[in-house]
């Protein structure tokens, strides 16, 4: 995928339309200093704002090869373009991450991009793992090191609610212990 190019063409689309978006997923995870590999770009936007989403991605060139409740997959026919998938926000708090995302420059010409928070990937990643348990190794991977790189700058009253809106407490309360207080 030429990530420059889609980024360019999505950003530009969503802000002519007004849309509301987050990136999520590995991309957003390395804008936030956690390198993973990814090879597709994922988003949060508004459920409401799907009619319009459709209506860009299809002059876009993208189809639409997926839809749930939660989740709409759109591909290119041209390789370079890739796959996209858009998170569907409807529930207040996946409507408060779009609220706190930031806004990151791209490439230094001048692309900028709205990111979720770090405290926001990380309840994603605890519903991946609430809904698959098989990811565990890499979602709580990706969890400590957002944790890790964020240390003080996290705000951990917004973890601790993600963590128990899944009832894990014990979990949070491990590493909160080893990374709020410092590597011990």
């Amino acid at each position: 995928m030429d990530f420059k190019a889609t980024v360019r063409k999505l950003v530009a689309a969503f802000e002519r339309e007004g849309i509301d978006y987050g990136l999520i997923g590995g991309f957003a995870l390395g804008l936030w200093g956690v390198h993973r590999g990814s090879v597709d770009l994922d988003f949060l936007v508004r459920r409401e704002d799907l009619h319009t989403i459709d209506a860009v991605m299809s002059e876009l060139g993208y189809e639409l090869r997926h839809r749930s409740e939660n989740v709409s997959q759109f591909l290119s026919p041209h390789l370079v373009f890739g796959k996209l998938a858009f998170l569907h926000a409807f529930r207040k708090a996946s409507l408060k991450m779009l609220e706190r995302v930031e806004h990151k420059v791209l490439f230094g010409n001048g692309i900028t991009l709205a990111v979720l928070q770090p405290e926001d990937l990380i309840g994603l990643k605890l519903q991946a793992l609430v809904n698959d348990p098989r990811r565990e190794p890499v979602d709580r991977n990706d969890i400590e090191m957002l944790m890790a790189v964020r240390d003080r700058s996290m705000n951990w009253e917004i973890v601790r609610e993600y963590f128990e809106i899944f009832e894990m407490l014990e979990l949070f309360n491990e590493l909160e212990r080893k990374y709020h207080h410092g590597h011990k």
